[in-house]
């Protein structure tokens, strides 16, 4: 298919969306879903490399550090990328680094191969999440996106929560190798059909890419999330190894912010004259600006709580790591059954009557987890996180939908990257601050890492206050008009489709 090949024309009057789009859409959605599947294997796959390839935990620990250093460096760079170069381009781009990258993996002789792998995979999986949101927000009418973001959240919730397991079963009856090899034919699937099927969207703008907003962005992102993440791991160390490993984050920190505020300053400069490399007036939008600041809290609180009581129900309780896993299961799979249910409910009556009572779930559900004690029944451990799960699933898919609705079309491949910096560093974040708190609450002897249940009270209690200050928030949700026009309305013919379900 030639390259400057446009948007799908608008269908017969009888279809909700052109079958060409919900084809690219569904495709976007299976990659993504392959993409985040593979973001989670290898955190359980850890000590079977310390052990396979003879390396110490703190470079094993590697192999996701390097991750999501990646997402944090790639995912700002794609707002300026997707606005240079077309869909299906950028689409073939993420997809054949991920195959590269995923195939390297599968015959990495050692450490620092397999390392070059997660590396290369990361590149492509920092495109794809940019790529999908730019994608549904160009091609869908907004009176039709919340179910559309609603199918986003599913894979987005489902996806991470089958990473642990599928990684525990492989590793049950093969090698580490494994977790490569069986992503090699979903990920060839992927860009095969994607080379055929995907068409461009939209048409791209000129423009020269800042040298400099690179080169800040790099230590700027990456040292942020690096630092948080190096943070939440003195959480996790022997005490008596804290001193430095805090002295090494807050440097990373400190110059991570310093280069963010420098990076901040370049693109206000450059917005000017329609040149950022991230175009920050998105914030000037308030919809999207109060939408992101609450979803970054909410992020917190997910991270945090998925990293937290696996550690809970195994260093306390005395529980297996699958049954730790499985507590999070049951959450993560509600959470994503009800957000095409809750994109709909959007589309119909506005974010208002979503996202109060996922605020106040959101808030009670950690409350609850902030009485845990080493007597807590599984069951109820798994309810809480059901109510989490939920109180998330009500949030997220309003507020994504209606942020990013409030964009212009100009600015909604800045406002996706944005979406998915925001969510790596809160993710981070949340992480840091919830094994931090418990560590420093729990009471632990001079060489012991393990978590407490007096320092899991401690951060979810911090989590459940944070949680509070977010119902007021949500009070200054509005509903986004329906008046930005999407890439397919503008090649459309004046007479619009019937409008009808996506899914």
């Amino acid at each position: 298919m030639p390259a400057s090949t446009t948007v799908p024309d608008a269908a017969a009057p009888s279809t909700g969306l052109p079958a060409a789009t919900k084809l690219i859409i569904g495709l976007l959605l299976g990659s993504t879903f392959v993409v985040i599947l593979n973001e989670t294997l290898m955190g359980v796959a850890i000590p079977t490399l310390i052990e396979s390839l003879g390396i110490t935990a703190s470079l094993a620990q590697w192999l996701t550090t390097a991750f999501m250093l990646t997402l944090a460096v790639v995912i700002p760079i794609t707002g300026y990328l997707l606005q240079r170069f077309q869909t299906r381009p950028m689409f073939l781009l993420a997809m054949s680094l991920f195959t590269i990258g995923t195939v390297i993996g599968a015959i990495a002789p050692g450490f620092e191969v397999l390392l070059l792998a997660r590396v290369v995979q990361a590149a492509g999986t920092g495109i794809i999440f940019p790529l999908l949101f730019t994608t549904v927000f160009g091609l869908v009418p907004p009176d039709r996106r919340g179910r559309v973001v609603g199918l986003i959240s599913t894979v987005i919730a489902v996806a991470p929560a089958f990473g642990p397991s599928v990684s525990g079963l492989i590793l049950s009856f093969a090698d580490w190798r494994w977790l490569f090899i069986t992503m090699i034919p979903f990920a060839v699937a992927a860009l095969v059909i994607g080379a055929a099927k995907v068409v461009n969207i939209g048409e791209p703008r000129p423009g020269r890419l800042d040298v400099l907003s690179v080169l800040l962005s790099i230590p700027g992102f990456g040292g942020l999330v690096y630092g948080l993440a190096q943070l939440g791991d003195v959480g996790r160390a022997p005490v008596s190894e804290r001193a430095e490993a805090t002295t090494a984050a807050i440097t990373a920190l400190v110059i991570g912010l310093v280069a963010l505020a420098l990076f901040v300053w370049r693109q206000l400069r450059l917005q000017r004259r329609d040149a950022a490399l991230l175009d920050l007036r998105t914030f000037q939008q308030r919809q999207f600006a109060v939408s992101i600041a609450i979803v970054m809290v909410a992020a917190m609180a997910l991270f945090g709580a998925i990293i937290l009581i696996p550690l809970f129900v195994q260093d306390v309780i005395g529980a297996t790591a699958l049954i730790s896993g499985l507590i999070i299961l049951p959450g993560a799979l509600l959470q994503g059954l009800a957000a095409p249910w809750i994109g709909r409910r959007y589309d119909a009556v506005g974010p208002t009557s979503l996202v109060i009572p996922g605020a106040v779930l959101l808030s009670v559900s950690m409350w609850g987890m902030a009485m845990l004690t080493a007597a807590t029944p599984l069951w109820l451990i798994a309810f809480a996180n059901i109510g989490l799960s939920m109180g998330l699933a009500l949030l997220f898919t309003p507020l994504l939908t209606n942020g990013l609705s409030a964009l212009p079309p100009k600015l909604n491949s800045h406002g996706s990257a944005i979406v998915g910096t925001m969510q790596q560093v809160s993710g981070a974040a949340g992480i840091a601050l919830f094994i931090s708190i418990a560590a420093a609450f729990g009471g632990g002897g001079p060489d012991e890492a393990s978590v407490t249940a007096e320092g899991v009270r401690a951060a979810f209690t911090v989590g459940a206050i944070i949680a509070t200050l977010v119902i007021p928030a949500v009070f200054f949700v509005r509903r986004t008009p329906n008046g930005a026009p999407t890439a397919a309305a503008e090649a459309a013919p004046e007479t619009a489709p019937e409008a009808s379900p996506v899914a």
